[in-house]
């Protein structure tokens, strides 16, 4: 059963996002770019000056998603992907199975583990040390094996032993308990956005949406997505937002790492703007205390281009969506080495 007006499902796997249960968009107000926008409701709104653009600004807020980020989508597309292939095989008694090996920097590690093992699969995840202790946590918690290596903050190919290069190596030499899904390289992490996230868009914003913000990373998101919004309406305006050089935000890439993926088609991106990693972090913050969004600091990341982007170019209308992949709950060390008035001693 998949009641979508009483929300009662037979199965978690019956909560993912599609056009039909769409992840929630909600609209920026106080932090619009152009002009403040009340707030419906409030009573500031009831005296607010009327706002001086008709450019609407909404937040799909990925994090809604049963597994806690955009990466839900390429995960269930994924293994779905090995299952019809017959690629994996449940443990059962002293069988265990054939599960997926993948190197991630976390969420779609999260997602995976959390899919594979709720339908009976081992999940071995190879893991840069710099991601978030709160990410290898959650890793474990969902039932992952944990592999901890030296490399950088996103798995990169080329790099000696690095996570992805480790992972493939582990699928070959274990093929017979362990496949990878190979987030990096694998089309159906495109097809997964252009099966929901698209078309969510579009019957979301009734076909109105004018601009796209999201970030690069696998690339599945912005390739998948942008594919079918362009052969919806070809003026739609697709801008990737990258970290400056040295970031640490996990699961995002500028222009130097993209060779790390295959799926990544510049023909679909009208713009890549670069934005300093900084600001992933004190502007998740300020949608923290201005909007009552909980972002991560890839969701900051992708708002602080969006807002350089429409300061620059002041549309006097349009629908814009920026992407907001999942929350900050999951980054709670890395805010705290870039945010340090909020540690519990500067509070006094």
């Amino acid at each position: 059963m998949r009641n979508l007006t009483t929300r009662v499902f037979d199965s978690v796997f019956d909560m993912l996002p599609d056009e039909e249960n769409p992840s929630p968009m909600v609209r920026i107000h106080r932090m619009h770019p152009l002009a403040p926008h009340p707030i419906p409701g409030t009573p500031a709104a009831s005296h607010a000056p009327a706002p001086n653009s008709d450019f609407a600004l909404y937040a799909k807020l990925e994090w809604m998603n049963p597994f806690g980020s955009v990466k839900d989508r390429a995960a269930w597309a994924l293994i779905a992907d090995l299952e019809r292939k017959g690629d994996l095989r449940p443990a059962s008694g002293d069988d265990p199975g054939r599960g997926i090996v993948e190197p991630t920097s976390g969420n779609t590690g999260i997602s995976l583990a959390a899919i594979a093992r709720a339908r009976g699969y081992r999940m071995r995840a190879i893991v840069p040390n710099k991601v978030p202790l709160e990410k290898k946590i959650m890793l474990k918690l969902a039932g992952a094996d944990l592999d901890v290596v030296n490399d950088a903050l996103c798995p990169s190919p080329g790099m000696g032993e690095g996570s992805i290069n480790l992972a493939k190596s582990y699928a070959r030499a274990h093929s017979a308990k362990y496949v990878m899904p190979n987030q990096y390289e694998n089309r159906a992490n495109v097809d997964a956005h252009i099966k929901t996230t698209g078309p969510e868009l579009w019957k979301q914003s009734e076909g109105r949406i004018t601009h796209l913000f999201t970030s690069l990373g696998t690339c599945g998101t912005v390739t998948g997505t942008a594919t079918y919004l362009k052969a919806k309406n070809r003026n739609i305006k697709v801008i990737a937002i990258q970290p400056s050089e040295g970031h640490d935000v996990p699961g995002l890439r500028n222009k130097a790492e993209l060779p790390s993926s295959n799926l990544f088609d510049p023909s679909l991106v009208d713009e890549i703007i670069e934005v300093d990693y900084n600001l992933a972090y004190t502007t998740a913050m300020e949608i923290c205390q201005n909007e009552g969004l909980f972002a991560g600091p890839s969701s900051g990341l992708i708002f602080a281009g969006a807002s350089e982007y429409l300061k620059r170019e002041r549309p006097a209308a349009g629908f814009g969506v920026t992407i907001f992949c999942d929350n900050a709950f999951k980054y709670m060390s890395n805010m705290l080495k870039h945010l340090p008035q909020l540690a519990p001693e500067a509070l006094g």
